[in-house]
């Protein structure tokens, strides 16, 4: 059982957009994309924007900083494109964009991922942090792997993370 050293006292919807990233899936056949989703609203957030987009470092940029530009947006979770296989540029789009960054994600990510496929999840390069006033979480494209960041690390800390950077959108819903 988690312990959390500052309980939130009032709950918060949070808006979030959902890219996926994959040169193969469409929305009918994205199944990571779909249980993002459905995990964000069955905690009382709100998956306002959904996308899905080839493995093109200066697509997934665009869509960040156009997303990021939009108000009712406080955290943008990706999924896919974050191993090590030469069409693998999730991270590198986003590490450029971070202004700050949240290497705990990324550690904890694979921490948790290693007691569940032992040392291959040395190969995953799960990342988050913030671009204006934003939460950018990027994991890996398998449903096990969304299931595990999704279910371990972003509900559990997404309303308490937005409030963090952004204290004028905390406001109780």
């Amino acid at each position: 059982m988690a312990h959390y050293p500052h309980p939130d006292s009032t709950p918060l919807s949070v808006s979030c957009a959902v890219i996926t990233v994959s040169d193969t899936r469409t929305p009918e056949s994205d199944r990571s994309g779909q249980l993002i989703q459905r995990l964000l609203t069955g905690a009382g957030h709100r998956p306002v924007s959904y996308t899905v987009l080839k493995d093109d470092p200066q697509e997934v940029c665009a869509r960040i900083v156009e997303l990021a530009g939009q108000v009712p947006i406080d955290a943008i979770i990706l999924n896919g494109g974050t191993g090590i296989a030469p069409r693998d540029t999730t991270y590198e789009a986003i590490a450029q964009l971070l202004e700050k960054t949240l290497p705990g994600f990324g550690e904890l990510f694979r921490w948790l991922s290693y007691q569940e496929v032992g040392s291959r999840a040395m190969a995953s390069r799960a990342i988050a942090g913030i671009y204006k006033q934003r939460l950018i979480f990027s994991l890996p494209g398998s449903t096990n792997a969304v299931q595990l960041g999704m279910e371990k690390l972003i509900i559990p800390e997404l309303a308490h993370l937005v409030r963090q950077i952004n204290p004028e959108r905390g406001t109780a819903t």
